[in-house]
């Protein structure tokens, strides 16, 4: 007996990532290809993450252009993500620092005796535990824009964080929103 293909739509960790980045660039319009060069994506993966979106709902297109949808994201991110993008941990590696040892959450930690989480990157500069990223670009482009990177690390810190930590990324993101 044949088996039926399973055509159910999952997101996947550069969808979020993607959606991030949008909400770094504001109200700015960018063009699928400067989207690509934002994020070190490819244009058919921008495209891809872009429809997986809309399919859940995330964001929709007026006027061809994607908008997020800023309710439904918020309550993705706040309550749903960290359980569909779980934080994986590694050993102590050179990295770009993340979470609370990040832009913006590190002026309002104070930081402690533990190593810092980071992502592996050839750029880093701080010795930490490793956090692998949402998506492998994520480091390189986070480097390039501030708003970016302060996205993903209050990312980091609502998915690996304690508490606290995630309260004050959640509050600190209702911001930006």
């Amino acid at each position: 007996m044949a088996r039926k293909p399973n055509r159910q739509l999952v997101l996947k960790p550069q969808d979020l990532y993607l959606l991030l980045a949008l909400v770094a660039c504001g109200d700015q319009e960018m063009t699928y290809p400067e989207l690509a060069d934002f994020t070190g994506l490819s244009m058919s993966e921008v495209h891809a993450a872009l429809r997986r979106a809309e399919a859940a709902r995330l964001l929709f297109f007026e006027q061809r252009r994607p908008r997020i949808l800023k309710p439904a994201f918020t309550e993705f991110l706040f309550h749903g993500a960290r359980y569909a993008f779980p934080p994986v941990r590694g050993t102590l590696v050179a990295g770009v620092p993340t979470a609370h040892a990040a832009p913006p959450l590190n002026e309002h930690v104070a930081p402690s005796a533990d190593p810092p989480p980071v992502w592996p990157a050839i750029e880093g500069s701080v010795r930490g535990v490793a956090l692998v990223p949402l998506y492998p670009s994520a480091p390189q482009a986070a480097l390039r824009s501030p708003a970016l990177y302060e996205n993903l690390a209050l990312f980091d810190a609502i998915r690996a964080g304690n508490a606290r930590e995630r309260a004050l990324a959640q509050r600190l993101f209702e911001e930006r929103l």
